[in-house]
């Protein structure tokens, strides 16, 4: 399965997102700032980045298009998962360089799915 890392900042929901990813086989790697999000991919090289939108400092928004512009982490493809539920937030995430935009709370389901499509299986 994959290496997968959660970027949030709240405990809860690393958990509830943790316990979904690891029960489906997933090994997961944790981030809780955008900063370290993007100090922590390009060292691990996650093949996904699970990205919450409100965190303190660099969000999540800033993080992705980091991530997404530098050559070193553009393939990593980035699944944002925010309690933002506008199609303004949903368009700008994608306009940063996301592949996928879920919806807090998320169901397991859609979240595995999500990133089966971003790893192309």
């Amino acid at each position: 399965m994959a290496r997968v890392m959660i970027v949030d900042d709240s405990p809860t929901d690393v958990q509830n997102l943790r316990t979904m990813l690891q029960k489906a086989g997933h090994s997961v790697l944790e981030a809780t700032t955008g900063q370290d999000a993007i100090e922590r991919v390009r060292v691990e090289k996650p093949e996904v980045v699970i990205m919450d939108v409100v965190m303190p400092g660099v969000n999540g928004f800033q993080a992705t298009r980091s991530l997404s512009k530098d050559p070193a982490t553009a393939h990593i493809p980035v699944i944002v998962v925010s309690s933002k539920n506008q199609e303004t937030d949903r368009v700008w995430a994608l306009r940063q360089g996301a592949r996928e935009y879920l919806v807090k709370p998320v169901r397991e389901a859609d979240l595995l799915a999500k990133i089966n499509s971003v790893l192309g299986r």
